[in-house]
């Protein structure tokens, strides 16, 4: 089936859009567009494959569901549209940029829509690339995750030198697709206000990230 999806991630995923749980989740979420609000716009459920090519995937920053708020989703995991105000865990984001990068000073540019570390390469993956508004993991295990498992498996079978930076219990499980042996893994706790202090604090992520690329040749991410 045809998926509007940019040309490089089309060519590798070609063969999940056939399978039968892709079929039936294409037309789960048509009927949920036609029925209420869902986020993001349609447009845009495959956003961050569309601001980073397969090619040009440096690092993997891997979110649930997309925010279930009115118009906050981008189709960026972490990420809000626009003018919004920025969410409690992408503020901790920020903040952990800070400490990491700038000694705690405030320099980070706060700019919620993420859309300049995409264009570098970051790609800025949710396992589940919808969500019905107001409700928080409704369209979870309709067929997305086996999807974004399948760019996760691509990604590591396929690239070598990448950085999968996995926030919260979530992400990690869907970092047993990843080949360790050839890229590098960072985890931590999820940014949320409920666990940021238990770990995300301190954990460096960005920093490491940026080491790791420059020492494989890469040129590192400017998270600034």
């Amino acid at each position: 089936m045809e998926v509007k999806i940019e040309p490089s991630w089309a060519a590798h995923l070609q063969g999940e859009f056939e399978k039968k749980y892709f079929k039936e989740l294409t037309t789960f979420v048509k009927n949920e567009y036609r029925e209420g609000a869902v986020y993001p716009a349609p447009a845009n459920i495959f956003r961050a494959f569309d601001l980073c090519p397969f090619d040009k995937v440096k690092v993997v920053i891997l979110g649930q569901d997309p925010y279930h708020g009115t118009g906050q989703a981008n189709g960026l995991a972490f990420a809000v549209s626009g003018e919004q105000v920025l969410p409690p865990s992408l503020q901790n984001i920020f903040k952990e940029i800070e400490s990491d990068l700038c000694g705690g000073l405030t320099s980070a540019r706060r700019d919620g829509g993420l859309e300049r570390w995409a264009e570098q390469g970051v790609l800025l993956l949710n396992a589940t690339l919808t969500v019905r508004a107001h409700t928080p993991g409704s369209h979870q295990e309709k067929g997305w995750e086996l999807f974004t498992d399948a760019v996760i498996k691509a990604l590591s079978e396929e690239r070598e030198h990448l950085v999968f930076i996995l926030w919260g219990n979530y992400a990690k499980q869907k970092g047993m697709h990843i080949d360790r042996s050839k890229h590098l893994v960072l985890e931590s706790p999820h940014p949320s206000p409920f666990s940021a202090a238990s770990g995300f604090f301190g954990s460096r992520p960005f920093s490491k990230t940026n080491e790791y690329l420059i020492a494989h040749r890469e040129t590192p991410i400017d998270w600034l």
